[in-house]
């Protein structure tokens, strides 16, 4: 099944790293682009982000092999009830939301009939926005897919060799399982993230300005994550909630034996956890998901 004519609709960091990447690795693609927000209409035919900017989501999809919705995941039912119309029967519905079970449910029941294969690029940066997008994003990046109960083997196929042309390493996965594995690794950080910032600008006795005065690396990082863009992680919680709330009750008893643990003085226990999670951190080095750069690669003066 070919992907001559790729849509994209949502033009922020991941439609606009899209876009960009179709245009250095697949030249030979025709991409069209909608955003519901003029000026990023606008930003992105200015940085050519997609080859045309359409006025209309139906206008950017009628003509597309494959339609991949980058939207906010609180946003895919009316995305896709937008665009349902135009739709060519063939066409492959894909996405790239960071929970599948909920964006695959409001997918199928928006477009009864069309080929839906949800996927998850797992890449991003803190930044959003037309202008944050690179095409480099997805290389080296898993992309997770998640095809519904007798999808297409053709059209699921396809998206494969899709993101691999991008540099992406795809993988299958059930779409519930594929939440509880995010929640883990991705949703969790990121509300320990906003928490731990949050409660750092709420305590009475450190001024607001001696917390970014003397931010140490730890701190730092965490400030970096939980600047990511509110309406999406808003719309991931909501989206992935019974994941993200029972990996968060298994975080709580954990903490509570860490807090246990200190306040006892049982410096083993602290050692064995440190040991262990410094472990994770080597395995992640070694199968090339970051590097042993120390700061993280920070340049320094």
């Amino acid at each position: 099944m070919s992907l001559n004519n790729i849509a994209i609709i949502g033009l922020g960091l991941l439609g606009g790293s899209l876009g960009l990447a179709i245009k250095e690795r697949l030249p030979d693609a025709n991409t069209t682009g909608f955003d519901r927000d003029l000026d990023v209409r606008k930003r992105a035919g200015e940085l050519g982000l997609v080859g045309t900017v359409a006025d209309t989501a139906s206008d950017a999809v009628s003509d597309a092999d494959l339609v991949i919705l980058c939207v906010p995941v609180g946003a895919m039912s009316a995305a896709a009830s937008e665009l349902a119309a135009a739709l060519k029967p063939n066409a492959i519905v894909s996405d790239v939301g960071s929970s599948k079970a909920s964006v695959s449910k409001a997918l199928t029941e928006a477009l009864p009939g069309a080929t839906v294969i949800p996927a998850h690029p797992v890449a991003g940066t803190e930044r959003s926005g037309p202008d944050a997008g690179f095409a480099t994003l997805f290389e080296g990046r898993w992309c997770i897919l998640t095809p519904p109960e007798g999808a297409d083997e053709a059209a699921a196929s396809s998206l494969r060799a899709f993101w691999e042309a991008l540099g992406s390493t795809v993988e299958i996965m059930d779409a519930a399982h594929h939440d509880l594995v995010l929640a883990v690794t991705s949703h969790i950080p990121h509300l320990i993230a906003y928490t731990i910032v949050g409660t750092a600008s709420d305590l009475e006795d450190v001024t607001q300005g001696e917390v970014i005065k003397y931010s140490a690396g730890g701190f730092r990082d965490f400030t970096r994550i939980a600047a990511s863009d509110p309406t999406m992680w808003r719309d991931v919680f909501l989206s992935n909630r019974e994941a993200v709330l029972e990996v968060l009750g298994r975080f709580s008893e954990d903490l509570t034996a860490l807090q246990r643990a200190i306040r006892s003085g049982d410096g083993d226990t602290l050692f064995d956890l440190f040991t262990r999670t410094r472990d994770i951190r080597r395995s992640i080095i070694d199968m090339g998901q970051d590097d042993a750069a120390p700061d993280f690669g920070r340049k320094h003066d």
